[in-house]
């Protein structure tokens, strides 16, 4: 489903990726995981044609990516990307006149759980809940692809776990590609299916999450430690 073959990008005389290689097939949640500045976010904007590789190619689906890829692609970027002074209701509205694949009950669902008053002004929301409303735009999309840049950052510890638990709810696991950057590997790891962990623009490793906790023993972050230090 998602397909990168030596796939290298330089902004001027900076490398983030070297020589990238990727295949993650059809259905489930797979974590991308590394330090800051290690690439991570770069490969999602390729992904979703926000920029072009310096050399390589990227497919979703076995489609060339390009910025036209957003109608198989839904993007949660690490940035917010609101009119402020709409309301969450007008978001959801714009976002549905936007992609024929977003579904207004789901959106209608997810509000409520995320306890977001449809009525507000955006530019009233704290940080936190325009996260939550940045989560509720995405996974209201039945995109094949869906790709998450820090889904939980801003968000309170306290109702992140519950959050996290939620949003298998909200995904058709066996039809939706998803891939995740996160920070917060000890609170996403029990969504992940897969990891791959990244350092410095260079894949460093890549395994299932059942392989890691029963024939390693490991916990992922431990698994990526392992990989950074290796």
């Amino acid at each position: 489903m998602i397909t990168l073959e030596d796939v290298s990008k330089r902004y001027f005389t900076k490398s983030a990726l070297h020589n990238v290689s990727l295949d993650i097939p059809k259905g489930g949640i797979t974590g991308l995981v590394g330090e800051n500045g290690s690439g991570k976010s770069t490969i999602l904007k390729v992904l979703s044609g926000l920029i072009n590789p310096s050399r390589g190619s990227v497919y979703i689906d076995k489609t060339p990516v390009t910025r036209r890829i957003a109608s198989k692609v839904a993007y949660l970027s690490e940035l917010d990307s609101f009119y402020r002074f709409y309301t969450v209701q007008n978001m959801v509205d714009f976002q549905a006149s936007q992609f024929d694949d977003f579904n207004k009950n789901k959106a209608e669902d997810m509000l409520s759980f995320m306890k977001l008053d449809s009525k507000s002004k955006i530019k009233s929301l704290s940080k936190g809940n325009r996260g939550r409303l940045k989560i509720v735009l995405t996974l209201s999309r039945e995109a094949p692809v869906i790709l998450m840049d820090e889904p939980l950052s801003g968000l309170d510890p306290i109702v992140r776990e519950s959050i996290v638990k939620s949003l298998i709810s909200f995904i058709d696991i066996e039809e939706q590609t998803i891939l995740i950057t996160t920070h917060e590997v000890n609170e996403m790891e029990s969504l992940f299916d897969r990891v791959i962990a990244i350092k410095n623009g260079e894949i460093q490793g890549i395994a299932n999450t059942e392989d890691i906790r029963e024939k390693e023993g490991l916990r992922v972050v431990d698994w990526m430690t392992k990989h950074y230090n290796s």
